[in-house]
């Protein structure tokens, strides 16, 4: 859920008295009013963020529950809290569509202006829609709060190339919760596996959000990886090379004999079809592994090798 700087949005101090927070709300209500701003999106969503600000800061006891979450989000980023773990729970009102008087110091009342489904944001009404009854001098315009589904919340999950091949598990603790979660053969990074109603918790008696892992696959100093296919380099020697013979392939089951037809070239690329990644969409298939040939010269030649390979020179 986003949270929302009421103190920012209508310009004012978080020492504000209420008749400054009052005027700020007048001066800025007057500038962004529909009426001055026909067909004018952009200030209609600002007219809306402005009433909504007011209607917080200038009731005590909304304030003082605003200043005190406040308070709370401003601890959770200075110690490096991620905005989507934040727990909400605790601030958010108790179930029930409880019914909600306000009142808009406007010409026209703002649910005319808007439609009923637009009063309040969601962060409003997660946090104040349960909060009872107030009524404003210039009368009273009543809403319940319609249930809405919680919001998703999501976490970033590391897991290995060997992880990501064979499939794994993750334990999370969740609201209190133990929580078990199956990552499925052939994840990768960006992949999102979803645990269904363990988000944030519903509004207004709502069902609640889902939970999401995103996967990111750590890098393996044996394959590259691109898409459901593998790559890996494999060192032959000089004379496997230009003799031909067998070199052994490692893969993510296990070391695979590959046939090595003589003459092969430095850098040549051999294809070992299924021997890839497990396709996620598509259980049962494979991508494929290539296989680079990386010849090693040798480096330590004894006399009878390098009167040998002088000979091999002058016939070539």
């Amino acid at each position: 859920m986003e949270y929302k700087d009421y103190y920012k949005i209508l310009g004012v101090d978080k020492n504000a008295t209420e008749k400054e927070i009052k005027a700020a709300y007048r001066k800025l209500a007057r500038q962004y009013h529909p009426d001055m701003n026909p067909n004018n999106p952009e200030a209609e969503a600002r007219f809306k963020e402005i009433n909504e600000a007011y209607e917080v800061l200038s009731d005590p006891e909304k304030r003082a529950k605003y200043d005190q979450l406040g308070a709370d989000w401003q601890r959770w980023q200075r110690a490096g809290g991620h905005p989507s773990d934040f727990d909400w729970s605790r601030w958010t009102t108790t179930p029930g569509g409880q019914h909600v008087h306000v009142q808009y110091g406007t010409p026209e009342d703002f649910a005319d202006l808007f439609g009923e489904d637009s009063l309040f944001s969601d962060f409003f009404n997660a946090i104040f829609g349960g909060m009872g009854t107030r009524t404003r001098r210039a009368g009273t315009y009543t809403y319940q709060t319609r249930p809405q589904t919680g919001r998703d919340v999501e976490y970033e999950v590391e897991i290995s190339l060997s992880e990501a091949y064979h499939g794994t598990t993750r334990v999370l603790s969740r609201n209190g919760r133990r929580l078990e979660v199956r990552i499925p053969p052939g994840a990768k990074t960006g992949t999102r596996v979803r645990v269904r109603g363990e988000g944030e918790p519903g509004i207004a008696g709502g069902p609640s959000g889902d939970l999401y892992l995103r996967i990111k696959v750590a890098p393996d100093p044996r394959f590259e990886r691109t898409g459901d296919d593998l790559r890996v380099t494999v060192p032959v020697d000089l004379y496997t090379a230009v003799l031909g013979g067998e070199v052994t392939v490692p893969t993510l089951t296990g070391e695979v004999k590959l046939k090595i037809p003589a003459g092969t070239q430095n850098g040549q690329v051999f294809r070992l079809r299924g021997k890839g990644m497990p396709k996620i969409k598509s259980p049962g298939e494979y991508g494929d592994l290539f296989v680079r040939v990386d010849v090693r010269l040798p480096t330590q030649l004894s006399a009878k090798q390098r009167a040998l390979f002088e000979e091999l020179r002058r016939m070539s």
